[in-house]
């Protein structure tokens, strides 16, 4: 019959005659006198048109009166009917009529990668592709990123670490992860342009008020370059601390004693200054600030002074000086007070030229990270310093590009991809590339100098070659404590024994049998100059020079470790209780001592490449004066080192700087000059580190 014909809907604009008596069924606009007789046992769609809207400015009330009636009359479900007749479904439940699928009520928890309500089910919050990641063991992701995984973002969220729904939720069209991806000085003008309803504002008041307050801190201890999605992996010691001095500003807290152990660490002298009117802000607030400081601008601001010394060690431990810098610079006894008095001068050897025909390592189009396109020029058997303010880009460029590219095509490298886009040329000038950095130099307390150094087995031959080794018939390998024969069998030579404790952290104990000598007693009963090998491991560095006068191939590496402010270790200090700082110059001397033992007294035919990151971490002044002297003999004797540091004593001694900014971040990973040391004190209108350079080179000139 004609009438049980549904007539297609061609227009939507026909809907506004008939909204008061027609329906739309199964996509058709049908009178509802006389209803139509519809088919058994059909499912069919039945729509009520509520209001035909022309949006516009002027419609703006026409068009929330249509859509509250419709949503009373759907319970909450809504069609919107476009002019091309295309249909979209809307509603207020957190759920969709279309497909059935519904959604929670949200909840913080949702926009925490930290959360499994929240994380990407694939990386479990790391952003990263991993491969045997398991959700119980969140929190110990570097083991998997050291396996392997981790080299590209995450498939399923692309980076951003969070599942689909919480990806999904906006402010002003922006999702959490892609505020997140903002730097600190980027959110912080997102927030101050943020304007909301008169209902967003009564929610977001305190929040906002608390997070713009906390931007401000974090720009204030210099990190506004950082994006609030940094993994902590990535962040350097010195960025971790102003992180949490950052926390302590925002406190408000008074009354407290915070201690902190040199908060200049990777800090650029710009930067320094910043630093420094943080503490005073927590100083200013009633608190009492102690802080373990190398730094000579820190030192001469401090209210008070400390001097420990006078050496190191077991020379150390007494308080030599107390008072401000001024009081310090008159105490003859003080170290510190002396450098303050008179510090180093520069250059402290002849300043080796790079000219044009100067071999080189060539860089070009390098982009990773804050890089882009970079080209640049790192001349070979030159002391070169990479300088800039934190977060420019420098060990990006030492590390990340330099160091991978040369490991990778020197055969090195286990994984041989590297990240970075870009060429490098010149690399059959170098033979070996070295990264000297402040890891533990072994993980047991088996690895200390003697052994990482190499001079333990010449020792170990001394006492096999005495009177007594010999008439017992002991060989060498029978004063080793890595191998069995003549170690402690209840400790295996290391001394000490690990006592597992259950809920609390292992505790560790001397060992009953040996009483921490390492050795069974035995061995302990052959004596060389009326001291045990046990003895020995026990001696400090310095007497272990005098010790060992007549024996060269002993006492040269040893003499290298004095020259390098290590005098006071122990020849058997256990690798795990050196700090960073100790087990880079470690590393160093091993260096000059397998330099000495291939060709002494000539330089090598091999050419290395050694990349350090801010070696002088740690250091005092004097240390500071002993590390030079050491990079510059590895220079010497025909090799190269790229090293990244702020320490203007060390970048007055380079004989080429590579200054990278201007800024951080987005702002930074550009090469703002390049030169020896007085060229770039000449850009210092341009440089931050050529403004801190000029007047320091003038007050230093030799």
């Amino acid at each position: 019959m004609e009438s049980n014909r549904l007539e297609p809907v061609l227009d939507p604009r026909a809907l506004a005659r008939h909204l008061s008596n027609k329906l739309l069924i199964d996509g058709a606009l049908v009178p509802t006198e006389p209803f139509p007789r519809l088919k058994r046992f059909v499912e069919h769609s039945i729509e009520l048109p509520v209001a035909e809207v022309l949006v516009g400015p002027r419609t703006d009330a026409e068009l929330r009166s249509g859509l509250s009636a419709a949503l009373e009359a759907g319970q909450g479900v809504v069609h919107v009917l476009d002019d091309k007749g295309r249909v979209a479904v809307h509603s207020s439940r957190r759920a969709c009529p279309g497909c059935g699928r519904g959604f929670a009520e949200p909840d913080p928890r949702m926009l925490s990668f930290n959360s499994p309500q929240g994380w990407c089910p694939q990386c479990h919050g790391t952003g990263l592709q991993l491969g045997d990641f398991a959700a119980d063991q969140s929190g110990e992701e570097a083991q998997w990123l050291d396996a392997g995984g981790g080299a590209a973002p995450c498939g399923a969220c692309a980076g951003a670490r969070l599942n689909p729904v919480a990806r999904r939720l906006r402010l002003q069209g922006r999702s959490i992860s892609e505020l997140t991806a903002l730097n600190v000085d980027a959110l912080a003008k997102f927030t101050a342009r943020l304007r909301l309803d008169a209902r967003g504002t009564a929610i977001a008041q305190d929040a906002m008020a608390e997070i713009r307050s906390r931007l401000q801190f974090l720009a204030r201890v210099g990190l506004g370059y950082l994006s609030l999605d940094r993994a902590a992996p990535t962040l350097s010691g010195g960025e971790a601390q102003r992180i949490r001095l950052a926390a302590q500003l925002g406190s408000n807290l008074q009354g407290v004693c915070y201690v902190l152990d040199e908060p200049t660490i990777g800090l650029h002298p710009r930067d320094n200054a910043v630093l420094l009117r943080a503490l005073d802000a927590l100083a200013g607030a009633r608190n009492t600030l102690v802080v373990v400081e190398h730094d000579e601008d820190t030192i001469r601001h401090a209210d008070h002074i400390i001097d420990l010394g006078p050496g190191a060690g077991v020379r150390g431990g007494q308080v030599i000086a107390t008072g401000t810098a001024a009081q310090l610079r008159s105490n003859p006894l003080s170290v510190t007070g002396r450098l303050l008095a008179a510090p180093l001068r520069h250059a402290r050897v002849p300043r080796r030229a790079v000219t044009a025909g100067t071999p080189a390592l060539q860089l070009t189009g390098i982009s990773l990270h804050n890089l882009r396109a970079l080209n640049v020029r790192i001349p070979l058997g030159r002391l070169v310093v990479i300088t800039g303010v934190s977060g420019s880009g420098k060990s990006t460029l030492a590390r990340d590009v330099l160091y991978a590219r040369l490991h990778a095509a020197l055969g090195s490298a286990r994984n041989p991809a590297v990240p970075a886009a870009g060429q490098l040329r010149g690399v059959e000038q170098v033979t070996r590339v070295l990264e000297v950095d402040q890891t533990p130099i072994g993980r047991t307390p088996r690895s200390c100098p003697a052994t990482y150094v190499g001079f333990w087995d010449d020792i170990r031959r001394v006492f096999a070659g005495s009177d007594e080794a010999r008439i017992r018939g002991y060989t060498a390998s029978r004063f080793s404590f890595n191998t069995a024969g003549g170690r402690c069998s209840e400790c295996d030579g290391q001394g000490q024994r690990t006592i597992e404790m259950s809920f609390l952290p292992d505790v560790k104990v001397l060992c009953d049998q040996c009483g921490g000598r390492r050795f069974d007693a035995q061995t302990l009963e052959v004596h060389w100059r009326g001291r045990s090998v046990a003895d020995l491991l026990a001696m400090n560095v310095e007497d272990a020079v005098e010790f060992f006068e007549a024996h060269p191939r002993i006492r040269r590496p040893l003499a290298l470790l004095r020259d390098v402010g290590l005098g006071y270790l122990t020849l058997g200090q256990p690798s795990p209780t050196l700090s960073g700082g100790e087990a880079q110059r470690i590393k160093l001397v091993a260096e000059l001592a397998r330099l000495a033992a291939a060709r002494p007294g000539r330089a090598t035919a091999a050419h290395t490449l050694y990349v350090l990151d801010e070696p002088t971490v740690g250091l005092h002044m004097a240390d500071v004066e002993r590390l030079t002297a050491v990079l510059h003999r590895l220079v010497d004797a025909g090799n190269s080192v790229v090293m990244v540091e702020h320490n203007l004593d060390l970048c007055a001694e380079a004989d080429w700087i590579i200054d990278m900014g201007p800024e951080a971040g987005e702002r930074g990973g550009r090469v703002v000059a390049q030169g020896p040391p007085a060229q770039i004190a000449a850009r210092r209108a341009r440089s931050h580190t050529g403004a801190a350079l000029a007047p320091f080179l003038r007050e230093r000139a030799d």
